[in-house]
């Protein structure tokens, strides 16, 4: 397995290269961001773990800029911050995880498993799941409503899949999260809230008819109409 590092802190990178070195993973560590991207080709690696506060281009504005060449390799983002709202900017980016500092190693292996596990062991995907005026192209990762492309981030994506999936059975934030994170999420419940109103303005801001729906005090559901 190959693993793409950045993180400028050479001492800590070391100490991650060792780590992953004894595990028997290839790491390869750039300490720039801007440096990293001249460099980076899609598919070369097999997940991205890059640090937020690095010189360049911040590890953010690079797993922005990575997820426009690649949607599909796992990106988990290393941050010194615990504030909810760095954590959502991470993923509204195209991050597939996040670790705050400090952190164990053992801690980071098990997050590199559990995503390297799921790329490697995909569910059969569907052609295409259509609700009302809503299609789901899952194997393009594509969206569009009303014939009109919806651009959505990987997370994004994985959640309408996960709604789409239930056929109109309402799903819980604790299930959601599970299914999004593959661990119970550290943060509060108000994570899941978010990524919903986030895949609500997309989905249905411009549209009479809305597809995304809450059931009070139980999650929620995709469907025609309540």
């Amino acid at each position: 397995m190959k693993i793409l590092l950045l993180e400028d802190d050479f001492t800590l990178s070391k100490e991650i290269a060792t780590f992953f070195a004894s595990k028997a993973f290839a790491c390869t560590p750039y300490y720039d961001g801007l440096f990293l991207l001249k460099k980076y080709k899609p598919n070369e690696y097999d997940l991205i773990i890059l640090d937020i506060n690095v010189p360049g281009k911040n590890g953010i504005e690079v797993c922005k800029a990575i997820r426009e060449l690649d949607k599909k390799t796992p990106i988990i983002m290393l941050t010194a911050f615990s504030e909810i709202e760095d954590k959502l900017t991470s993923f509204e980016n195209g991050a597939d995880d996040y670790l705050v500092k400090p952190f164990h190693f053992e801690e980071l292996f098990a997050r590199v498993n559990s995503l390297l596990r799921r790329k490697e062991t995909p569910q059969q995907a569907k052609e295409k799941i259509v609700i009302q005026d809503l299609e789901i192209f899952e194997t393009e990762m594509k969206v569009f409503r009303s014939e009109v492309e919806i651009k959505l981030t990987p997370k994004e994506f994985k959640l309408l899949l996960t709604l789409a999936n239930a056929n109109g059975n309402v799903l819980s934030k604790q299930f959601i999260a599970e299914k999004l994170w593959d661990y119970h999420i550290e943060t509060n419940q108000n994570t899941i809230e978010v990524y919903i109103n986030f895949l609500r303005k997309k989905i249905d801001k411009d549209h009479p008819v809305k597809l995304i729906h809450t059931k009070i005090g139980y999650g929620y559901y995709l469907k025609e109409s309540e």
